[in-house]
């Protein structure tokens, strides 16, 4: 799954590249990598949610055309997907926080639902061919208290707002990609449309609140103990899914073991500690985001040509 990330992303230098939410922290670091590879990249985002922020530390807005504006407004949307005219979309403008979206539903679903039709539509329009990835997650599921990993043909749903709106979201885009671009017609329209779900991505420069390692190294920074709302807490993956090998899944406790251990002696096999220990030493946080990303690809590409070694 490494491998292919590298692999589709590698191809990307010289097209023009829509980031929905570069602020983000998941959206600056896919800004940077774009930028790296020589994409023409254009960001639509809000302004960065926290101080500081990794979009500003890695001083983004001056690298690529920086767009503020709201995926709830589809006048808005529309523009700036004339403007870009882009050959790749990456939607991950979103309301990210489960618990935030109890005290503001309505606001939750504005931006996770109807900021997700108002690109697509922005795309129907557009009229001409574009690949648009929209990033939702592995809570857009139904849960049912499966005792197995979550498949890309298991019922949506949600019981909360959040995950609710995620599988709202994933109707939205395979209504979409049927109604409009679907993919047997594709030499006529070229679009395409694919969704991809991922649990908690963790690494350096995420500042949000109630995210289980910004919150820890905030206990670390303060000199504090860290506290866990779910200490039993693992993830999920499969085939289509971001994540882990289902095998590779811990609990919240054991990362957070790791982390601490990792904090305490300097261990650099935890690049997510590594990055904010250099951070807290003064290093370059542009030049070390930048090493860990070039670090990832050389080790995706080396777990890509063992895979077809082991294919063969």
């Amino acid at each position: 799954m490494a491998s292919d990330a590298a692999a589709g992303l590698s191809v990307l230098g010289g097209r023009r590249v829509l980031v929905t939410g570069h602020t983000g922290f998941k959206g600056s670091w896919l800004a940077q990598w774009l930028c790296d590879l020589g994409a023409e990249v254009t960001g639509l985002a809000l302004a960065p949610a926290t101080d500081p922020n990794l979009c500003d530390v890695l001083g983004l807005a001056g690298r690529l055309t920086d767009c503020r504006g709201d995926v709830r407004s589809p006048e808005i949307v529309v523009r700036e997907v004339d403007r870009a005219r882009p050959d790749v979309i990456f939607h991950l403008a979103a309301q990210a926080i489960v618990r935030a979206a109890y005290p503001e539903p309505a606001a939750t679903f504005a931006t996770n639902v109807m900021g997700t039709v108002h690109l697509l539509d922005a795309v129907r329009t557009l009229g001409r061919p574009c690949a648009v990835v929209v990033v939702t997650s592995d809570k857009c599921y139904e849960d049912r208290g499966l005792r197995r990993a979550y498949q890309e043909d298991d019922p949506l749903g949600g019981h909360d707002p959040y995950s609710a709106s995620k599988g709202a979201a994933e109707i939205v885009a395979a209504s979409y990609r049927r109604s409009f671009f679907p993919p047997e017609r594709f030499a006529e329209h070229g679009v395409s449309v694919a969704t991809v779900r991922a649990g908690n991505v963790i690494g350096g420069g995420d500042f949000s609140p109630d995210r289980v390692v910004p919150d820890i190294l905030r206990s670390l920074l303060a000199g504090q103990p860290a506290r866990l709302r779910n200490p039993g807490a693992d993830g999920l993956a499969g085939a289509w899914n971001f994540g882990p090998e289902s095998g590779d899944a811990i609990p919240v406790s054991e990362l957070t073991e790791q982390m601490l251990r990792a904090w305490g002696d300097g261990s650099w096999i935890d690049a997510t500690v590594a990055w904010y220990k250099a951070a807290e030493r003064g290093a370059n946080r542009d030049e070390v985001t930048r090493e860990q990303i070039a670090s990832f690809t050389v080790r995706a590409k080396a777990l890509g040509q063992r895979w077809a070694g082991a294919a063969r």
